[in-house]
Order: C-alpha cells, then sequence, then structure tokens
C-alpha cells in the first residue's frame, strides 16, 4: 500500500547521508535563523529536517517516524479517504515549520546557532498517533512494549533533559513544539476523532 511515511523516510535518509560526508550541503540546508532573517534564506526552515547530526539521529527519529507514521496515515485515510496524504503532509510539514518558530525567534541574531533534524514532524507524527490510540501498544525498538501514551510521554521528557543540558547541533524544543501542534492539528480536523479521544481517556477511568 502505498505509504508518504515510507518515501519521506528514504528521501531523510538518502539526504541525511550524503550530508553526513559533505560539509557544503549541511552548511547550505541546515536551519539557521541568522540567515533565514537577514539574508532570506526561507528554504532552511523545510530543508533542515531532511537532515540531522549523525548516525544515531537519523536512526532514531526514522524508527520512531515508522512506529508511528503508518497508523497515522491508516486513521486519516479512515476519516478522510482520498484527502488523507494531504493532510498527513501538512501535518509534517507544518510541524517542521511551526516547531522551529521559538527557535527562530530566540537566534535570528546569532550567526553560530545552527540545528538539524526532522524532531518537530517526527514528534508532531507521534502525538496524533495518541490522538488516534492513545493505548494502542508500541514496541520500542521491537522489544519492549508501552501504550502509545506513554511512549510520547518518555520522548517529551527525553526531550526536555536533552534540551536542557543541549550541546550539540540538535532543535530539542521542536519535539514539544512539534508534538503540540500534532495532537491539536489531529483534534480540530474532526469532531468524532475528539470525541473518540476524549471517549478512550475516560474508559481508563471506569
Amino acid at each position: 500500500m502505498f505509504s508518504l511515511t515510507l518515501i519521506i523516510i528514504v528521501i531523510t535518509a538518502a539526504f541525511s547521508i550524503m550530508a553526513f560526508n559533505r560539509a557544503e550541503l549541511m552548511a547550505r540546508y541546515q536551519f539557521n535563523a541568522y540567515m533565514i532573517y537577514h539574508r532570506k534564506q526561507y528554504y532552511r526552515f523545510i530543508t533542515h529536517a531532511f537532515l540531522h547530526a549523525d548516525w544515531m539521529h537519523l536512526i532514531i527519529n526514522m524508527l520512531v517516524l515508522y512506529s508511528f507514521g503508518q497508523f497515522v496515515e491508516n486513521n486519516l485515510r479512515y476519516y478522510f479517504g482520498s484527502i488523507s496524504p494531504a493532510l498527513y503532509l501538512i501535518l509534517y510539514f507544518g510541524a517542521v515549520i511551526l516547531s522551529s518558530i521559538s527557535t527562530f525567534r530566540k537566534h535570528k541574531d546569532d550567526h553560530w546557532y545552527n540545528a538539524v533534524g526532522a524532531s518537530g514532524a517526527v514528534s508532531a507524527v507521534m502525538f496524533s498517533s495518541v490522538v488516534f490510540g492513545p493505548f494502542m501498544m508500541i514496541y520500542l525498538y521491537g522489544i519492549i512494549p508501552l501504550p502509545a501514551l506513554l511512549w510520547a510521554a518518555l520522548y517529551v521528557g527525553y526531550s526536555v533533559y536533552a534540551g536542557s543540558k543541549a550541546n550539540d547541533n540538535i532543535n530539542h524544543d521542536a519535539h514539544l513544539w512539534g508534538g503540540l501542534f500534532g495532537m491539536i492539528f489531529t483534534l480540530v480536523l474532526s469532531p468524532d476523532i475528539a470525541s473518540r479521544f476524549l471517549d478512550q481517556l475516560l474508559g481508563l477511568l471506569k
């Protein structure tokens, strides 16, 4: 079956791997708020999501995207049919941009700040999946079973910790803003989706 998630993973992996060995690609397409603000290189809002800091960063992001992305695609297809691919792309790339805005404002005059990674978009997809199935079991690294809601909470907790200790080219704040966007975007798509999510949460209390 056609999968936008797999297409995004393949393109992101290919572009990231090329940039590992070509510093000029990393420099030209990574997120740099100074270059966006002062040189009007707005494309960096999008292109940085196709780059990653290293192999571990790439593998973790793409593994998480693979774990949650197709579930979100299937649910969007169930609710919205033929327009579901467009909605998935809006979810993904909307999160790429919106999760970078606070960082852009903070660093627009900092020439030396750079960031890469699809963390905001991956977080958005993860939290979208939480809306569709908060207690769906996800096998972490294919071994450890955890409900999607707990998986997401651990992911946010790690992001807050990593962000406070950050000394890398990863925008850890994007995890939080991306997750928030993904959840809100999915909830407002349809009253049926929001109602089902609420029913599942309330069911836990019964």
